[in-house]
């Protein structure tokens, strides 16, 4: 049995690697040692529900959702489009966006008032005007609430689908309740504290809502021509099939990407299996017997 399961192991570890890698970036393991190692208060405490959810491998899922759906907001697109760098750097920019995730979630409380403190300089300088005419500024308030809502609304709809341990009612509004702590400190104003409250200010905004050239790009490369090594392919195309799954069919329809049918019985077992495969990977290496 132990000839079979360091193989297996070790197995593990080659992927988890690559994963997190791909995710976390070169200074992911200091980060990560960082983040988790330093003595000091923290916004949240372990048994606070956005620790689960963040810490859940759902949340690859979630955030292909949580950005497609953002990308349906004109003027978000157009700052995203014209400052982000995100085809030329897709990983540099996620690796920041989990960077962030990770410090606000689980590090002292003075490294995530410095993670917001950053992003909000560079919020500072990004305006411009978009392809219609509006001007916009990443900075707007109307704007930061819009991509807070519909992230929050992705990530906690890929956990309950997806997470290894799904939250109850009153986990979901803590989590809603403990998102509305970082976009406070990010700028947005009044942010929803529980799902009622989410649900009511994402309806709030569809009339402004619809699928521009640069949002129906950013749906191509992130389903169609995604940068993922040939091997990674398929568990991708899982991946992303799930995510269209979770946007509302609206959206799915304004951004022109099919949603396949029979959805329960083929494309969600298959992200629940893919998640779990990744979560197996990620999952730290037990010390041997």
């Amino acid at each position: 049995m132990k000839r079979i399961a360091e193989p297996a192991s070790a197995l593990r570890d080659r992927i988890g690697h690559a994963i997190f890698s791909r995710v976390a970036g070169p200074d992911g393991p200091d980060n990560r040692a960082r983040i988790h190692g330093t003595p000091g208060p923290r916004w949240f405490g372990p048994d606070r529900p956005v620790r689960r959810v963040h810490g859940d491998a759902s949340m690859f899922i979630g955030g292909l959702s949580a950005l497609l759906l953002q990308s349906l907001h004109p003027l978000a697109m157009a700052a995203v489009a014209a400052h982000s760098g995100f085809r030329g750097d897709p990983w540099g920019r996620l690796q920041r966006t989990s960077t962030f995730l990770a410090v606000t979630t689980y590090g002292t409380a003075d490294s995530a008032q410095q993670a917001v403190d950053r992003v909000r300089a560079v919020h500072d300088t990004v305006r411009g005007t978009a392809p219609d005419g509006r001007e916009y500024r990443a900075a707007d308030p109307h704007l930061l609430c819009w991509v807070h809502v519909a992230e929050v609304d992705m990530f906690l709809r890929a956990h309950q689908r997806y997470g290894a341990r799904p939250l109850d009612d009153a986990g979901c509004d803590g989590y809603v309740a403990d998102m509305a702590r970082i976009a406070t400190a990010l700028g947005v104003p009044d942010p929803p504290v529980n799902r009622a409250q989410l649900a009511e200010r994402l309806a709030a905004y569809r009339d402004e809502l619809h699928a521009t050239p640069d949002a129906l790009a950013t749906a191509r490369f992130l389903l169609l021509d995604p940068p993922v090594p040939l091997l990674a392919r398929l568990p991708y195309g899982v991946l992303a099939a799930n995510a269209v799954s979770l946007l509302p069919p609206w959206a799915s329809r304004e951004l022109r990407v099919p949603r396949l049918p029979a959805e329960g019985l083929c494309v969600r077992p298959l992200g629940t299996a893919v998640t779990a495969g990744i979560r197996w990977a990620l999952a730290p290496s037990r010390p041997a017997a």
